[in-house]
């Protein structure tokens, strides 16, 4: 089996991903060409060709990129360097591409880009760096040449419609084990289920029933208190996670959307408040739709910033302590850049912290966390060049001195994590979330009161 370099002179490490090599393995060079060509023809049109044709080599890109800025500047860790490597040499070849070449291509794809579409923001022309990126990822998929482990979390989202092998009565009972504990402390607390007409559905990422619980635990005390006609599906559907989105398998990806809609539309709820994440809210927002044929969502759909920033400013939740470590707040990619709610964010520290340090660059011009885009879910096999490629980002961090990191999002909260631990930062990473279950007034809710 050949070894995948990674270019990364700090760690020399190989890597071999078995999902690709297997996939490789079973390619013909007829089949390659076929199928590039079959995805370049038949699945682009005129606005890949106008990024391709007005792309001037300009390098306004390149300072955009933590990776590239992480290794050194070199040049081919630039955005329009990572094209160049992926798309041009499909194009250039016209689909005559060697098993070496795709898995360089591979790697470059699915592990040195987060889709994070900072590099766009700087482009004069304003091309869609993590739309040509996303098109090598599909034509990845076609080819079946995916990393092993986030197309394993493909296959759970076909399976089941989450992305963690979640079985329909362990999802039930995790949400009946969490109204448990916390009636021990809020005797008239329910976990609504399936309740017709309700003001909202809550959803969440499937790593919640499966390793965090107590997260689900924190939401419900949340709605509790702020006394929120809410429920939340028994069925699938409940899982607003869509890696899916990120390897190019559009057809499962359209699935998972489809599924999510559904479970609001069967329960008639009026708005879908999601959880703390960042491509969850992307894939539902902005992607499932368009995917379905809307030009926006059937059903209202908001962020766990919108809904927390309503209930503090409408004092449906009190806070009775702020919180007194120095934080500082990371911006999720696809809720500030692709969202906006950067100033919200930040209005949410405010009433909830008493001593705030701003990251530089901060808002829609912050970093990636490096773990979005599907690079996380790659595995433990990347974990260490994902380390490398994310040296940018630990220093943005140290910079702060902050004792607590806020990561409004899933996958920013596993990738900080990762981060922290690596480069021996002493840092706590919690959600918005953790924050207001901690600095709420509970004695005023006891009973349900």
């Amino acid at each position: 089996m050949q070894e995948t370099s990674t270019k990364d002179s700090e760690t020399d490490t190989k890597v071999i991903d078995e999902g690709v090599e297997k996939g490789l393995k079973g390619l013909t060079p007829e089949k390659i060409e076929l199928v590039i060509n079959q995805v370049l023809k038949n699945e682009t049109g005129a606005r890949l060709k106008l990024y391709i044709d007005t792309c001037m080599r300009c390098s306004l890109c390149a300072d955009a990129c933590s990776f590239f800025l992480s290794n050194d500047r070199a040049p081919e860790f630039s955005p329009a360097g990572k094209v160049k490597q992926t798309l041009h040499e499909m194009i250039r070849l016209k689909g005559k591409v060697s098993k070496d070449t795709l898995r360089n291509i591979v790697r470059i794809a699915h592990t040195e880009c987060n889709v994070c579409k900072r590099c766009s923001m700087y482009c004069p022309f304003g091309i869609d760096i993590a739309y040509m990126i996303l098109l090598v990822r599909r034509i990845c998929h076609k080819l079946e040449i995916t990393p092993l482990y986030i197309q394993d979390t493909v296959n759970s989202h076909a399976a089941t419609m989450n992305q963690m092998w979640v079985k329909e009565d362990e999802w039930i009972d995790t949400l009946q084990w969490q109204e448990e504990d916390a009636r021990e402390e809020f005797e008239n607390l329910r976990i609504p289920l399936d309740k017709d007409g309700a003001d909202i559905m809550y959803s969440v990422i499937a790593p919640e029933p499966k390793f965090q619980a107590g997260l689900i635990y924190q939401s419900a005390v949340i709605h509790h208190a702020a006394d929120i006609n809410w429920t939340m599906p028994s069925f699938p559907g409940w899982d607003n996670s869509n890696m899916a989105m990120f390897t190019g398998d559009y057809e499962i990806s359209g699935r998972i959307a489809k599924a999510h809609y559904e479970a609001a539309t069967k329960l008639h709820v009026k708005k879908i408040v999601m959880g703390e994440c960042g491509h969850a809210f992307r894939s539902v927002f902005d992607v499932g739709n368009r995917w379905m044929g809307w030009a926006m969502p059937p059903v209202d759909v908001i962020h766990a910033i919108e809904f927390y920033h309503y209930l503090l400013t409408s004092g449906r939740i009190k806070i009775k302590d702020k919180f007194k470590e120095t934080v500082t707040l990371h911006d999720p990619c696809n809720i500030s850049r692709g969202r906006g709610l950067h100033d919200k964010a930040r209005e949410l520290v405010d009433m909830l912290c008493e001593s705030f340090i701003e990251m530089t660059p901060n808002k829609e011009h912050n970093y990636c966390c490096g773990a979005g885009g599907g690079a996380i879910n790659c595995g433990p096999p990347w974990k260490i060049n994902r380390m490398v490629n994310n040296r940018e980002k630990a220093d943005q961090i140290k910079r702060t001195g902050a004792k607590v990191l806020i990561a409004p999002c899933h996958n920013c909260h596993s990738g900080l994590e990762d981060i922290l631990h690596y480069y021996d930062q002493d840092m706590e990473v919690k959600f918005f979330g953790d924050l207001i279950f901690n600095a709420m007034d509970k004695t005023i809710y006891k009973g349900g009161e």
